[in-house]
């Protein structure tokens, strides 16, 4: 017998309760084979109202682009960091285009968000305001002119510096032999600390100071987001043009933040790896030399976290890896580089550009070099180029322009994006409060993990001494940080095969969102040969959607609690474990958008419409979530 939707809702209301609260037991000691990461109270300086010592979840987005980047800037965003941070927290902005002024569409979040960092892209950040400013010295430079009177001509002309190889990369010309540009980088970077320092919230909302690292050579994309833990910050962000690769970037943040001896603390996501024709983790020094342990070492400190899914598609894993399953089609771009994704040319992406493989290859160069660079939690966020965090919702989605479709001089015909490209994911944090140092805090232990958009609550535990029947007790959040690890935690050497517990409930206001099934996924080396296995921990549900008509069939389940015992583990062998929830299936976007339409593939279809004819990409989906992994060391 099917419950009604108000018990239903009544019932995910207490699993999320049950989730974030509890007292842990009263003896209860850490297991002597486990690194516990129990939260602690070096980064409680607020102490809000209902603080949570055993965490709740946040929802949030970490790579949001304004007017002040300059490639959302020339496709007609108008709205500022001010105006981003205002629509997470759900008021009204309006999108391009504008007419007169007037914007001809607006926006606004069903829910504001719990934390958001605006990371406009410190190339240019001079540029696009020299420009736009009629006093400035440089304002009637030809590239000047040319990026208020031929933006899409100057998309390409400006953004190839961006594309040009690590030994010659440099400011555009506009920029000049003095270097323009460098007090007007200064200028708007103070804006965007001003901009986050008035919607910093503490206890309500938390506004993080970023900025994104844009190297594109050759155009495979190598970008990171920086996200600041507080307000001592750099006096300008280090740039591709100034930092021309990864380990200048983390030199950079050393030298200017990290090691200045105040309060400065940084971390960095790389994002779109599936966009970077096998180099984002690959191409990090200008050395040419193998990796070394201290690299290793590095990488791993300042890079905690890596993107596995936004706008410009899914990271998560290859279709045709041979460490692959069969939901790694999910969200998959026919790009290989953002050159192919902003001109929508095929190219094939390889399997290392993605992060189960990455994952794998880390686990043979922890063996080889000692040291593991790349033991990444992950996130999700939405790569927004207008200005709107958070704008992750199926139906009604507005496109995000940046490599997507723009709508700078005319409304939407057809499709309101490139079909390829989604409406990206949001990040989730388990942290004791929603400040700047409880957050920052969940990012750089990694207890985090990455949704495609829903709010989906997720907790994953592991540890050799983790009862099988943990799902049933009341206790299981306390116990899992009492005797385990969570997601983003690390098995020290177990002697013992280590248990899992996974639990989730679905988004309580997305009722569309039923959860399908628990997923494990271990991945590990054995023979000097990468392997994986993927185990549903609780049966698929018997649910079914007509991808026509978009109606479903069946129903899932509001939540979701499975405890796994690795039965093949090995003392000694390096492995790790992450959890991911599978959604009831639902319809993508654009089968919704064409469904409202009226359109019919098998006649003439209107303009603008040829992408929901595109076999290429799937009409259905099923929304997910990704914990950042569990490491069993070796």
């Amino acid at each position: 017998m099917s419950s009604s939707p108000t018990l239903r809702a009544l019932s995910v209301a207490l699993v999320w309760a049950s989730m974030a609260c509890g007292d842990p037991p009263a003896a209860a000691d850490a297991d002597a084979d486990a690194t516990s990461d129990v939260p602690s109270d070096t980064a409680a300086a607020t102490s809000c109202p209902g603080r949570a010592p055993l965490n709740t979840v946040f929802f949030g987005d970490l790579h949001v682009h304004t007017a002040l980047s300059l490639d959302a800037n020339l496709q007609g965003t108008r709205l500022t960091p001010r105006d981003a941070y205002r629509f997470a927290r759900g008021e009204t902005v309006g999108l391009p285009p504008y007419v007169d002024d007037v914007p001809l569409r607006n926006a606004q979040l069903a829910r504001p968000l719990d934390f958001v960092a605006v990371t406009d892209h410190a190339e240019f950040l001079g540029a696009v305001s020299l420009c736009n400013d009629a006093g400035s010295d440089v304002y009637d430079h030809p590239q000047c002119v040319l990026i208020r009177d031929d933006p899409d001509q100057a998309f390409v002309v400006i953004n190839s510096f961006l594309a040009f190889p690590e030994a010659s990369a440099g400011q555009p010309p506009l920029c000049g032999d003095a270097g323009a540009c460098d007090d007007a980088n200064t200028s708007v970077w103070q804006e965007v600390i001003a901009a986050a320092n008035t919607h910093n919230d503490p206890c309500s909302f938390t506004a993080f100071v970023g900025y994104e690292w844009s190297a594109n050579p050759g155009a495979s994309n190598l970008h990171r987001n920086v996200i600041f833990r507080g307000n001592d910050l750099p006096t300008t962000p280090a740039s591709y043009f100034e930092a021309a690769y990864p380990s200048d970037l983390w030199a950079a943040l050393r030298q200017d933040c990290i090691d200045t001896g105040g309060d400065c603390d940084a971390l960095v996501i790389p994002h779109n790896s599936n966009l970077s024709t096998g180099k984002m983790f690959r191409s990090t020094a200008g050395t040419g030399q193998p990796l070394t342990a201290a690299a290793a070492g590095e990488q791993a400190a300042l890079e905690p976290l890596v993107e596995i899914m936004q706008h410009k598609g899914d990271s998560e894993c290859h279709p045709m890896s041979p460490l692959a399953d069969e939901e790694c089609s999910f969200e998959k771009m026919p790009y290989n580089n953002l050159a192919s994704a902003n001109l929508d040319v095929v190219g094939t992406p390889s399997a290392i550009d993605f992060v189960r493989d990455v994952w794998a290859d880390g686990l043979g160069l922890a063996v080889e070099l000692g040291t593991n660079p790349y033991t990444f939690g992950v996130i999700a966020s939405t790569d927004t180029h207008l200005g709107t965090p958070g704008a992750v919702d199926e139906d009604g989605y507005a496109g995000h322009g940046g490599a997507g479709t723009a709508h700078r001089d005319a409304l939407p015909v057809g499709l309101v994006d490139n079909v390829a490209f989604n409406p990206g994911g949001l990040a989730a944090v388990w942290a004791e409060e929603n400040t700047r140092d409880a957050i920052f805090a969940a990012l750089k232990r990694r207890e985090t993990y990455g949704t495609s958009g829903p709010r989906i609550a997720l907790r994953f535990f592991g540890g050799p001494d983790l009862a099988g029947d943990l799902c049933a007790s009341p206790e299981l959040v306390a116990t899992g940080y009492a005797t385990g690890v969570p997601m983003g935690g690390t098995l020290a050497s177990p002697e013992r095969a280590p248990t899992f517990v996974v639990s989730a409930s679905r988004d309580p206001d997305t009722a569309a969102t039923d959860l399908d099934r628990l997923q494990i996924i271990k991945v590990w080396r054995e023979g000097g040969e990468a392997k994986s296995r993927t185990i549903d921990v609780t049966p698929a549900r018997d649910v079914s959607i007509d991808a026509d008509t978009c109606e479903a069939s069946g129903e899932g389940a509001p939540t979701l609690c499975a405890t796994w015992t690795d039965d093949d583990f090995e003392v000694g062998q390096g492995a790790l474990y992450y959890a991911r929830v599978l959604a009831t299936p639902t319809c993508r976007w654009s089968k919704l958008a064409c469904l409202e339409a009226g359109v019919d593939c098998a006649q003439p279809v209107a303009e603008g419409f040829d992408g929901c004819c595109d076999e290429r990409f799937a009409t259905t989906l099923r929304e997910r979530a990704w914990s950042s992994p569990i490491w069993s060391t070796f």
